[in-house]
């Protein structure tokens, strides 16, 4: 397909960060609306426990991607911060969620999106809390309890992870190179576009594969643009 595409992640909005929800707001009502598809490759928001939270603060931000999808269609792939994220929300963003991996072929190119956590296997605690909290029956047992459980149970566990996330190295918390090269080989791939690290970066490989890093919007914004005629080109301002 023709046209242009962008890749955003890791906004991790909150509503105690109001300056990375003013550079969304401004990139979705302007820079994003110069594009034919926007895929949101997970984390845009720092928590999410549920599509029945009415989330108020929030409305700013669907009310702006409702807008956009007006002129471009939207994708959201979830992140570890928000992988309950379902149908009721993406209808309020107006965005089609996608599966992990999914697949693009702008232009005759096929190429693999992640979220990217699940390259991150030196990480051994997380990919087990990874699989717990994927699991259907989890889940479901989470969402049928109260919203104001569900909160305190979250706010536990992300003080949890902020004292685990002190206590280790930090290499363990980036992407395994042989789980790159595996995921390259198994998703018939040379090209991955991910976030979650908060690493942004171009990495290319002897095979002649190529990984984009999204950013963390930290808070300038970070995204990854394609169209045929400039190729990929990722603007950060830590890049």
């Amino acid at each position: 397909m023709t046209g242009e595409y962008l890749f955003i992640s890791d906004c991790h909005l909150d509503k105690n960060r109001p300056d990375v929800t003013d550079n969304l707001v401004d990139f979705l009502t302007n820079r994003a609306t110069q594009a034919r598809f926007l895929y949101v490759l997970g984390d845009l928001f720092e928590t999410w426990i549920g599509d029945d939270d009415p989330a108020i603060e929030l409305r700013l931000i669907f009310n702006c991607f409702q807008h956009l999808s007006k002129t471009t269609e939207i994708y959201f792939l979830a992140g570890n911060r928000d992988f309950l994220f379902g149908e009721q929300g993406a209808n309020k963003m107006k965005s089609s969620i996608l599966k992990e991996p999914s697949f693009i072929t702008p232009g005759s190119q096929k190429i693999g999106l992640l979220h990217g956590d699940t390259l991150c296997t030196d990480d051994g605690d997380y990919q087990q809390f990874r699989t717990m909290v994927r699991n259907k029956q989890w889940q479901d047992d989470f969402l049928g309890k109260p919203l104001a459980e569900r909160k305190k149970i979250v706010a536990g566990l992300r003080e949890q992870s902020k004292h685990a996330m002190q206590q280790k190295p930090t290499d363990i918390m980036d992407v395994n190179r042989q789980s790159v090269l595996d995921c390259f080989e198994e998703l018939g791939v040379s090209t991955i576009i991910h976030g979650h690290t908060h690493r942004p970066a171009v990495h290319h490989y002897p095979g002649g594969q190529i990984r984009y890093v999204l950013g963390d919007w930290n808070p300038e914004p970070s995204y990854l643009s394609w169209t045929a005629n400039t190729g990929f080109a990722l603007t950060d301002p830590r890049v």
